[in-house]
């Protein structure tokens, strides 16, 4: 039976493992933490829940390739769905835009504030209703496929492939910019700060949700982690936790071993690094089998931003039901992070749905801040102070509450600051370059990366992960951590088995 070593227990790592199980292998999968998950998680503060993740997950759909690959790997045993109403809502003066579940309920909110828009929402209706019957496809990574499948994909691709071009050639402020109405406008160019970044990461998002295919997991991220966990335990695979790697023994092109901080070896026929890309080619292989395609996007950060953000955990004494679970409201210019100009606009999430996430009668609520250059690089200044970095956090929490009390006096009070945590976070439990949770954004300038995950010089290694496909996220991570097993079993003149 060959041998298998899995470093990191993220999704991915997960996803590799079960697969890994059910394809007659013996692997082992090493995480740096004490649990597993990697971002996809939780923590408890004060009697409170903090979900770390998840705010909305494509493939909770039944009868997509994506929902069943989850329910394969055991990520939905026995939980229920909840569907939220709306995406978000974005104040605006005295209007509030609602990015509803509903299309048609959608179409019609922006129309009784703007119906001088009538064309571009016609439009933007269009197109999103076009995204609603795409799934993503989990069957064959494209480089593993014959020629008829290729051509069989390229054409299932035809529909969503447009929609992908139109908006991937203009940026979210473009797009923005085509609605009359101020408060449509600062709706959708809330997605994202100004700058490059490209108009799919407002369409792709509401295609999958108002097509019913992004809702959430009832528990959170962190009990759909351990449902993964106990699958991949229940198929025979071994874990063990607090094992940081960080270097590989490579002999005549092959991985031998590859070591722990603490110096222990672990041998095996394959390697996956299901961690960050960056961790294994300048960390584990030590800079010395550098990937071309990553450089370009480390060394061309305006080209290839990373994002992270302040997130930030707030307990409140009461229920929320009359607000929308995620809502962006209007701050006068808080200031936030040293170099980072004041923002003007908070975005808070309620759990209302998870009674189980607070004390009774009461409601965790969690505010993310996103986090892009010079903010990456102010927080890797600070956390070197940590009495400072303390500090700052506990200010910044602070600064949050105030915020919420002008906008919810009644809720003046009754708000207590649960924690605090910035990109250097990320970094610390899961060796996130930068702090970025996801990969690179996409940009108008930059190139897709469609990554094998082969390292040239090595045999026997394979990156997995989110990093292979940015943007990435979980269903990515899920993907890939299955499509590298796809890899190893044809390596091995193996079939594979999917179920």
């Amino acid at each position: 039976m060959k041998k298998v070593v899995i470093i990191g227990g993220g999704i991915a790592g997960l996803s590799a493992g079960i697969f890994a199980q059910k394809n007659g292998f013996q692997s082992i999968i090493l995480e740096k933490h004490h649990t597993l998950g990697g971002e996809c998680t939780g923590w408890d503060r004060y009697g409170y829940h903090i979900d770390g993740c998840i705010h909305w997950m494509v493939g909770t759909k039944k009868g997509t390739q994506i929902n069943d690959l989850w329910e394969t790997v055991g990520a939905l045993d026995g939980t229920d769905i909840y569907h939220p109403e709306s995406f978000m809502a974005v104040e605006y003066d005295s209007t509030t835009v609602h990015f509803y579940r509903s299309l048609e309920r959608f179409k019609s909110s922006w129309l009784e504030i703007s119906p001088n828009d009538k064309d571009i929402i016609d439009e933007f209706y269009r197109d999103i209703k076009k995204l609603q019957s795409f799934s993503i496809p989990v069957g064959k990574p494209v480089d593993m496929m014959n020629i008829a499948e290729k051509v069989k994909y390229v054409f299932s691709m035809k529909d969503v492939g447009y929609i992908m071009q139109k908006y991937g050639k203009i940026s979210i402020k473009e797009l923005a910019d085509k609605f009359k109405h101020p408060a449509l406008r600062e709706a959708v160019a809330s997605f994202m700060p100004e700058g490059d970044y490209s108009a799919i990461s407002v369409i792709f998002p509401l295609g999958t949700f108002t097509g019913g295919q992004s809702s959430i997991p009832i528990g959170g991220s962190k009990k759909l982690a351990q449902r993964m966990v106990d699958k991949y335990h229940s198929l025979g695979g071994r874990i063990e936790t607090s094992c940081e790697i960080v270097e590989a023994d490579i002999q005549a092109n092959i991985v031998t071993n590859v070591m722990s901080k603490d110096g222990k070896a672990y041998e095996a026929d394959y390697f996956i690094a299901a961690c960050d890309a960056k961790v294994l080619y300048e960390k584990i292989l030590k800079g010395c089998y550098p990937d071309s395609a990553f450089e370009k996007r480390y060394n061309n950060p305006e080209i290839y931003p990373l994002a992270s953000n302040i997130y930030i955990g707030i307990g409140y004494e009461g229920i929320l039901s009359d607000i929308p679970r995620t809502l962006k409201f209007p701050v006068e210019s808080l200031n936030i992070c040293q170099n980072q100009k004041p923002i003007e606009y908070l975005q808070m999430t309620h759990y209302c749905y998870e009674p189980n996430f607070a004390p009774k009668d009461h409601t965790v609520i969690t505010l993310a801040i996103n986090q892009f250059e010079p903010e990456l690089e102010a927080w890797e200044l600070l956390v070197k102070n940590k009495e400072e970095y303390n500090k700052e956090k506990i200010r910044i929490g602070e600064a949050v509450i105030r915020a919420m009390e002008t906008r919810f006096p009644n809720m003046k009070g009754k708000l207590k600051l649960l924690d605090v945590a910035t990109p250097q976070t990320y970094v610390r439990y899961c060796n996130a370059y930068r702090g970025a949770f996801m990969a690179f954004w996409p940009t108008i300038s930059g190139k897709a990366l469609v990554h094998t995950g082969y390292i040239k010089g090595i045999n026997n290694i394979l990156l997995s992960g989110q990093w292979l496909k940015p943007p990435g996220g979980l269903p990515t991570a899920l993907i890939t951590g299955k499509d590298t097993i796809m890899r190893i079993c044809k390596k091995e003149k193996q079939s594979f088995i999917s179920s």
